[in-house]
C-alpha cells in the first residue's frame, strides 16, 4: 500500500490558559516537511504536549494557525480531522473489552470500511509491528506485555493509513531494553511508511535517535531552536540549548555518524585489528577501542570484505 504524508505548519500557534501567568505555547512557528519526524523536547512547562494536542484540536488555539498540507485545522470538520490523524499516547489507551482485532479496526469501522478490508488491514498491521496475526488478533490487551500493547497502539494509529501521526511519549513507561527495541522498530517502520510524525519526549537521547528534526521549547512554550539533531549538537543556539542537550553533546554527536561516512586509510597492516561493519556508529566504535585499548580498527562491508582502516583520532576529529 503506498505511503502518504502531509506537510505540517505551525504558524504563530499560541495557547493561553485563563488565569495563567504566560502562555503554554507562545507564537510557535515551524514547518515539519512531509515524511519527516519532528520531536518536541524541553523542560516541564515547555508546552510540548499542549503543542501536540493543538494539532488535532484536543486543545483549542488561542491565536495563530496550524495547517496540514496548506489547509487550516480550523477549516476541517473536527471528527474528520481526528479520524485522519494517528494518535499514540504513553498509556496506549486500548479498549480492554475489545480484542486486538477490534482495537486496531476501530477507526476503519468508524470510516465505514467493509469487514473483509478491516480484517485484511489488521493482519497486515500485526505483521508489520512484529506480532502474529493468527495467534494474537483474538487476544485481549490484558494478556499482553507493556511492549506488546505499545505495538498494538502503534498499529491502531496506523490503521486508516493517516498522513500525519501524533505520538505523546509513546515509549515513556517501558523498561529501557524494551524501549530501545521499540524505538528501533518504529524507525524501521518509518523507513518503510514515511509518515509525517510529531513526537513528544522528555528524553534528549530519544529525541536525537528518533528525530529528523528537533524542536527545543523553553519554559513558557517559546521555541529555542529547531534543527537537525546533528546541527543542534554541533551548533546549539544559546546556553539554554547547550545545557539542555548536555555537556556530553560531542559524544552524543558521534552516535549520529557511522564509520562508512569517514575517509578510510588503506587496508594494509590490518592483521589483528578489531573488525566493525561500516554502519557502526562512531560512538560504538570509540567505545570498542577504549574497551580494548586499541588505536585502530578495520571497517568491513555488508559482505565482510575489508573497506579500510580508521584510527582512534579519526573518530574524534
Amino acid at each position: 500500500m503506498p505511503s502518504q504524508a502531509a506537510e505540517l505548519v505551525f504558524d504563530e500557534a499560541t495557547k493561553v490558559y485563563p488565569g495563567r501567568d504566560g502562555a503554554a505555547v507562545d507564537h510557535l512557528s515551524l514547518t515539519v516537511p512531509a515524511g519527516e519526524i519532528c520531536v518536541l523536547v524541553g523542560p516541564s512547562g515547555g508546552g510540548k504536549t499542549t503543542a501536540l494536542k493543538l494539532v488535532n484540536r484536543l486543545i483549542p488555539l488561542t491565536s495563530g494557525d496550524i495547517r496540514i498540507d496548506g489547509t487550516s485545522i480550523l477549516q476541517h470538520d473536527l471528527t474528520e480531522l481526528r479520524r485522519s490523524i494517528g494518535y499514540v499516547i504513553q498509556q496506549v489507551g486500548l479498549f480492554p473489552h475489545m480484542t486486538l482485532e477490534g482495537n486496531i479496526g476501530t477507526v476503519p469501522r468508524l470510516l465505514g470500511w467493509p469487514r473483509a478490508q478491516i480484517r485484511q488491514r489488521v493482519v497486515e498491521l500485526l505483521e508489520l509491528v512484529g506480532l502474529d496475526p493468527e495467534k494474537d488478533r483474538r487476544r485481549f490487551p490484558a494478556e499482553l506485555s507493556g511492549g506488546q500493547r505499545q505495538r498494538v497502539g502503534l498499529a491502531r494509529a496506523l490503521a486508516a493509513n493517516p498522513a500525519l501521526m501524533l505520538m505523546d511519549e509513546p515509549f515513556g513507561a517501558i523498561d529501557p531494553i524494551v524501549r530501545a527495541r521499540l524505538q528501533d522498530e518504529f524507525l524501521r517502520l518509518q523507513q518503510e511508511l514515511r509518515k509525517t510524525v510529531v513526537f513528544v519526549t522528555h528524553d534528549v537521547d530519544e529525541a536525537i535517535k528518533i528525530g529528523d528534526r528537533i524542536a527545543i521549547l523553553r519554559e513558557g512554550g517559546t521555541l529555542a531552536q529547531y534543527d537537525t539533531p546533528r546541527r543542534i549538537l554541533a551548533e546549539p543556539a544559546d546556553e539554554f540549548v547547550a545545557e539542555f542537550v548536555g555537556r556530553d553533546r560531542a559524544l552524543k554527536g558521534l552516535a549520529l555518524r557511522t564509520l562508512g561516512e569517514l575517509e578510510l586509510a588503506p587496508v594494509a597492516g590490518a592483521d589483528g585489528l578489531p573488525r566493525l561493519p561500516a554502519e557502526t556508529s562512531l560512538r560504538d566504535a570509540l567505545a570498542l577501542l577504549v574497551a580494548e585499548r586499541g588505536d585502530a580498527l578495520l571497517v568491513i562491508g555488508a559482505d565482510g570484505s575489508p573497506l579500510g582502516i580508521v584510527k582512534r583520532e579519526d573518530l574524534l576529529s
